[in-house]
């Protein structure tokens, strides 16, 4: 069985199947709507329900309140129809944005490196293509489908059918235990995309700086790539931060880069390395690096940040410190059901 979802203000409407969610039914057919843990637990996927009736699902009751549900919202991630249904939901134009639908893709894990102790670049080359835009990710499955996880495409999109998935084990998660553990090459795996509204504003002529921490790297790196290998000529900076040098991934390739990119800059920074390394780069956190290379003016530019949430909120305090603000500031962050309490910084609307 099937409804019909009328999508305002768009005024589409499109099919979708009982057991599927809004949000996947309408990524399904090119149609982007505001979303980000894909869980139900961050609220960004909230919608008003104007006619008909859908089922709530997982919804948690933290980010859909009680009078919420009354009031005739829903969270696209979690709601299913019951009925014909029509939904209003705020949909901002982006000229850069590409309307690439999300579907399913097979492909055999071709090699594992082993890219810091804990963190796997996962390689797999999928039967055909997936297009997508530098800096989106995918839903990988777990076990033949058990579950799924969001990895972001650490690959530039002109490498074609072979992706790169940078994936940081997490202790006692289910997930990237299984890849760090037991995934080898030559499996078969499947993974649907791409997912995500983290995208360079190809269009803006500002400078462009890029702040990562840990395995957050991976949206920056396949970004930055592609830009280089377009020939863009705008002054591109990344700051990457990790604990240890021993965590810094891709260093010498970033250094190699910096070499033959005059209009790209470098910026490593660790937070825990100890004295004896010899280690001559910054010490500290990425915000810090950030104020320290830009001599804490950041106009001019537009920041894209990845990482984990404490790092993000300490960058967008220190950009704005900067004189950089909300419509130059991009970020993500994926949310788990750990993540439920930090939902996202109060100074911003989207992610």
């Amino acid at each position: 069985m099937s409804y019909e979802l009328t999508i305002e203000p768009l005024g589409q409407t499109i099919e979708v199947e009982e057991d599927q969610t809004i949000l996947d039914a309408a990524l399904r057919a090119g149609i982007w709507l505001p979303h980000a843990c894909c869980h139900g637990l961050c609220a960004t996927c909230k919608i008003q329900v104007v006619d008909g009736e859908v089922e709530h699902g997982e919804a948690s009751s933290f980010a859909l309140m009680d009078f919420e549900r009354d009031e005739g919202k829903a969270l696209a991630c979690c709601a299913r129809l019951q009925s014909d249904v029509v939904i209003e939901a705020e949909i901002e134009e982006e000229p850069d944005a590409e309307s690439i639908p999300v579907r399913d893709f097979h492909g055999t894990v071709s090699r594992i490196d082993s890219l810091t102790p804990t963190i796997k670049g996962v390689f797999v080359t999928l039967d055909e293509p997936i297009h997508f835009q530098a800096g989106q990710y995918i839903n990988f499955d777990i076990r033949g489908g058990e579950c799924s996880r969001a990895f972001s495409l650490a690959n530039p999109p002109a490498t074609g059918r072979e992706v790169e998935l940078n994936i940081r084990i997490v202790p006692g998660g289910q997930g990237t235990t299984w890849v760090h553990q037991e995934l080898k090459a030559g499996d078969r795996v499947k993974l649907s995309g791409p997912y995500g509204r983290f995208f360079v504003r190809k269009s803006a002529p500002e400078g462009l700086i890029f702040m990562a921490g840990g395995s957050g790297l991976s949206s920056p790196r396949s970004m930055i790539l592609d830009l280089l290998e377009a020939g863009d000529t705008r002054p591109i900076t990344l700051v990457y931060g990790q604990r240890t040098r021993a965590e810094l991934y891709y260093h010498d390739d970033f250094l190699a880069l910096a070499e033959r990119h005059a209009n790209f800059s470098y910026v490593p920074a660790l937070s825990d390395e100890g004295p004896e390394s010899g280690w001559s780069g910054h010490r500290g956190f990425v915000h810090e690096a950030a104020k320290a290379h830009f001599d804490g003016d950041f106009r001019g530019h537009k920041a894209y940040l990845c990482g984990p949430p404490p790092m993000i909120d300490a960058c967008i305090t220190t950009l704005m410190q900067g004189r950089l603000f909300e419509n130059d500031i991009y970020t993500e962050k994926f949310f788990s059901a750990a993540d439920v309490q930090q939902v996202r910084s109060p100074l911003f609307k989207r992610i």
